[in-house]
């Protein structure tokens, strides 16, 4: 009988393994979170006029409609890497994000081509749903899949970075756009820059993805005849699987999800939205707590690799829900929101002018500011840093793509994806401003007792011995 022998091993480092699958997955969120960064903008260009609250809660709607597709995508591009390999699929996925990225910046808007505006945004925002559904668990599993046991969790805390990082790259090119123009000539043409810059990026990220071979793992696991023939019957139609699948959602991405989009999206829609901080004084603020903070996501996962992932994650999850409320309390009063807070009507749940209608100013103190927003993305890092090595070591390999993506992408989808609009809602029925706390609080603590209570540790599982054999004779070399 013929014997199939082992794969050869790449020829690349693996630090060009990780800086081709950040650089990709960057870009990609960065795609997605263009919308988010200019919801509230969107809602004039896209909806219909006269009814300013409902403009808006359609538009995070919409920003929203990204999210609710994430796990269908993770499903499908899931079962297509397991299938076929996790280079071909994030190549695939990270194309659509960016064609459907690029056209949201030539969709004409609601006063040009009426209801079939919103109708193409929608469709738009689905599609790099789908693609993102699929981009994240590829990246993911493609970096531990090159990575020794001992390493994992510090090696895939870099691709931990990269949706921060998006948004980040997001912010700044939005406020470079707006402040090199009038805020006429930004509403008429310029929002559409960032949109269209896209294809540049993602031509970028593709012509280096390209240079990457599958992983050693995966290509082990063909050769030896190991592979998912039927990943989505072999992840749902086993009970234990569909278990695990379970628990990593409750016990672990759906805590991870409300914190993450707490501390960055939602922090910077309540300073520049309810406090009424300007753009620039927002972005600057976010952004600086984020590039200061970015390097404990590394911290995080290389910590995780000596004391475990459970308690990063659960841990970040605990101290967010117990100090949210006292950490936005100091945010509205360093954020010296002018006017009053208006509890009924259209203007609910914002400072208004003495008319009870018109928006105010703020006059913020940066700095404390700085540091309270600081302090979430610091909990992000740590709920964030360490998920990836733990869910690429909680599903078994053949299965792998699928199984992980589906409660990664349900929890940060539809858990995470729908805080804005859950938060939003909440503000404008009860016209309380800490009122969206009571969401991503309730979820994180859910997570902390399921998984304290059913997640087991997982930094001591060796996924090499799935494929018989060690990464030192498979992956790139490190240096």
């Amino acid at each position: 009988m013929a014997t199939t022998s082992a794969p050869a091993a790449p020829t690349y480092k693996l630090p060009f393994v990780i800086t081709a699958s950040a650089a990709g997955t960057i870009i990609e969120w960065y795609d997605f979170y263009l919308y988010g960064v200019l919801a509230a903008f969107f809602s004039t260009q896209f909806f219909p006029k006269g009814n300013d609250t409902a403009a808006l809660l359609a538009s995070l709607a919409t920003f929203g409609a990204g999210f609710a597709v994430r796990p269908f995508g993770a499903a499908f591009f899931g079962r297509l890497g397991d299938l076929t390999g996790r280079k071909f699929t994030f190549l695939l996925t990270i194309t659509i994000m960016g064609l459907s990225t690029a056209l949201v910046g030539v969709l004409p808007t609601y006063a040009q081509i009426g209801i079939l505006a919103p109708i193409i945004l929608v469709v738009l925002r689905l599609a790099q749903g789908l693609a993102l559904g699929g981009e994240y668990g590829g990246a993911a599993i493609y970096v531990a899949e090159h990575s020794s046991d001992e390493k994992r969790g510090q090696n895939t805390s870099w691709i931990q970075t990269t949706a921060t990082l998006g948004l980040l790259l997001a912010l700044l090119l939005i406020g470079v756009t707006r402040g090199s123009m009038s805020a006429e000539n930004f509403t008429n043409f310029g929002w559409r820059i960032p949109f269209i810059l896209s294809i540049i990026l993602v031509a970028l990220a593709l012509y280096i993805r390209l240079r990457l071979q599958e992983t050693p793992l995966f290509s082990r696991l063909k050769a030896e005849g190991n592979a998912s023939s039927s990943p989505w019957r072999d992840s749902f139609g086993n009970a234990a699987n569909r278990k695990l699948i379970i628990l990593a959602l409750l016990g672990a991405t759906a805590g991870q999800a409300v914190v993450w989009y707490q501390g960055q999206f939602q922090a910077l829609f309540f300073l520049g939205t309810v406090m009424g901080v300007k753009y620039t004084d927002a972005y600057l603020i976010v952004g600086a707590a984020i590039v200061f903070a970015t390097p404990f996501f590394v911290f995080f996962g290389r910590l995780s690799d000596r004391i475990g992932r459970k308690p990063i994650i659960l841990g970040g999850c605990l101290i967010a829900a117990i100090t949210y409320y006292p950490i936005y309390n100091l945010m509205v009063q360093f954020a010296h929101p002018q006017g009053v807070l208006a509890t009924t009507g259209a203007a609910a749940g914002k400072f208004v002018g003495a008319d009870g209608v018109t928006p105010t100013v703020a006059q913020p103190e940066i700095l404390p500011l700085m540091v309270l927003v600081w302090i979430q993305v610091v909990y992000v890092t740590m709920v964030y840093g360490p998920i990836a090595a733990f869910l690429v070591e909680f599903f078994p390999a053949r299965i792998r793509y699928t199984s992980l993506s589906i409660p990664y992408h349900i929890g940060n989808g539809w858990f995470g994806g729908f805080l804005p609009l859950i938060a939003a809602a909440l503000l404008t029925a009860t016209g309380n401003i800490y009122a969206g706390l009571i969401y991503p609080i309730v979820v994180a603590l859910i997570t902390v007792i399921v998984g304290g209570l059913y997640i087991r540790e997982t930094r001591h599982v060796r996924i090499w011995d799935e494929v018989s054999g060690d990464a030192t004779t498979a992956a790139p070399a490190t240096g």
